[in-house]
């Protein structure tokens, strides 16, 4: 039994910035994942493919339906958890993936709270601008616990909250500004944004669009794939916001001259 136990701790390995790094991108690029809850009329795990996006802190952010049966599991028993990761050709567990325990908050249509998240998840998830406003449907915010990431087999990971979320004055400067900087970037500055996402994100593709940002990155989309590029350093206030994308726009075109 000793032997077992011993075992089971050499599986985990010491979370380390890789590892928060990972689990951070899986989390910020994700636009659906598997949520499950308990199912109150039998106690039951019921599990279902959600949309998802994120807060500007990191926190997952679903857009549900009260008609849908894990929407009464989830105000029934606010613990639930959201499986995310993206597969692609071959082994579909060779991929990395991340369990979020949380706890699920229902905002109230209306708050300052409930209209940030609304307008983060349509950014993200713009299709849903359908059915958003229907008033059946409600944003629940993912209140964050822990995780388990899978970056692999043999690489497993427990992270903690802090691990997951950012933090700081910072955060609510830029989701205060941050729409009107999306607006000002996506109508301006396509061309610069392609930069960020080619010579920083290594993203294939012409055409991107920014779908949000926050004090360590910002988030793209072109179709149905998202990208994710982080900033030289995490923003110390909003007002950092601009000087980066410059900077960054700047050193990309000279990147793009130099190679060719």
């Amino acid at each position: 039994m000793k032997d077992l136990e011993e075992r089971k701790k050499d599986v985990i390995r010491e979370t380390d910035a890789g590892s928060i790094a990972l689990a951070r991108s899986l989390m910020r690029t994700a636009r659906h994942g598997a949520l499950a809850v308990i199912e109150p009329e039998t106690g039951s795990p019921l599990a279902s493919r959600v949309g998802t996006a994120t807060d500007v802190d990191g926190t997952p952010l679903i857009l549900i339906s009260g008609l849908s049966a894990h929407t009464r599991g989830i105000v029934a028993d606010p613990r639930c958890s959201l499986l995310v990761g993206e597969i692609g050709k071959g082994d579909p567990l060779a991929y990395a993936r991340i369990t979020l325990f949380c706890n699920a908050v229902r905002l109230e249509r209306g708050s300052p709270e409930q209209a940030r998240a609304e307008r983060r998840y349509l950014n993200r998830n713009p299709k849903a601008k359908l059915y958003a406003g229907l008033g059946d449907f409600a944003i629940f915010r993912l209140e964050l616990e822990r995780a388990n990431l899978n970056a692999g087999f043999g690489k497993a990971y427990l992270l903690g909250r802090d691990d997951l979320l950012l933090s700081g004055a910072a955060v609510e400067e830029v989701a205060q500004a941050e729409q009107s900087a999306l607006d000002h970037m996506n109508s301006d500055h396509r061309e610069a944004i392609d930069i960020y996402a080619g010579h920083f994100g290594k993203l294939a593709g012409k055409g991107w669009t920014l779908s949000g940002f926050d004090p360590e990155g910002m988030d793209l989309a072109l179709g149905d794939e998202t990208g994710r590029v982080l900033f030289p350093q995490q923003l110390g206030e909003a007002a950092d916001l601009r000087r980066v994308l410059v900077e960054m726009a700047k050193q990309g075109r000279a990147a793009i001259v130099q190679q060719g």
